[in-house]
């Protein structure tokens, strides 16, 4: 309960300082939804020229580019830890925050929040919707929970790799440039993963599973039962990676030096 109160007053904090800067608010939100709208309409070309992409339809397509959004616009409200090594270990802001009695990832993820980022939630449930309209797609009850867990398994697969890659910065403080190309990788978890070279299969469903975030996922929904066994695999998934990470990050506190002179 102590958590979930801090986690409140982070977001009411986050949220007044936000609504002190409405325009950059809105120019952010707009920005996002044009990206996704770009990422939309490339599918759209693509689909200009072949009604089939490894089996797949348009509207399937869709609709794993839909499901991608959600996990991913969670991930991005919560997890937005790209820049840790230079803002915390580069300038030092790491021996602020174990100075104080919460658990230090728990700080740093409730200061880089960034909640307008759930409006991708939004726009991926609205592509869903459409594109399940145009399949005739049917839900069970359960359905819902289902959705729930793989969208949770999700998020936690893409916060468990990124925090993993943000931990090398207690044993090196170099600059990398390994965020920026892991985001880049994480965009195939949006495509089938059949479109790909076998090799690249296996690094997107085993080393760096993205594959879990989108298709593997979407692939129940769509009926595609030769996919379900890697489906109910994403929350596994998801808490595997997160456990990694987690323990990868306290490892990777007991051995932080403190940013010195």
């Amino acid at each position: 309960m102590f958590y979930v109160s801090m986690f409140f007053q982070y977001a009411s904090q986050y949220l007044k300082t936000r609504l002190t800067y409405r325009v950059d608010t809105v120019v952010e939100i707009f920005s996002d939804i044009l990206s996704q709208a770009v990422n939309l309409i490339f599918i759209l070309v693509v689909f200009g020229h072949t009604s089939l992409l490894s089996g797949w339809n348009r509207e399937e397509i869709i609709f794993i580019y839909g499901f991608f959004l959600v996990p991913y616009a969670l991930f991005s409200a919560f997890f937005n830890i790209w820049d840790f090594n230079e803002r915390y270990i580069v300038k030092g802001e790491m021996d602020r925050v174990l100075t104080r009695p919460v658990h230090s990832l728990f700080q740093i993820i409730m200061e880089r929040m960034e909640l307008e980022s759930l409006f991708g939630v939004i726009t991926g449930l609205a592509i869903m919707g459409y594109a399940g309209t145009e399949l005739g797609l049917t839900y069970a009850w359960y359905d819902l929970l289902v959705f729930l867990l793989m969208i949770f398994g999700g998020m936690f697969i893409y916060a468990g790799i990124f925090i993993s890659i943000a931990t090398i910065g207690f044993w090196s403080d170099s600059r990398t440039d390994i965020m920026p190309m892991m985001y880049n990788i994480g965009n195939y978890g949006r495509y089938p993963i059949n479109i790909y070279h076998k090799v690249i299969r296996f690094v997107l469903t085993w080393i760096l599973p993205f594959a879990f975030v989108g298709v593997y996922p979407a692939a129940y929904f769509l009926n595609r039962e030769e996919w379900y066994g890697y489906a109910f695999l994403t929350p596994v998934m998801g808490i595997l990676f997160f456990s990694i990470s987690v323990f990868l990050w306290n490892t990777g506190v007991k051995k932080y030096r403190g940013a010195g002179n």
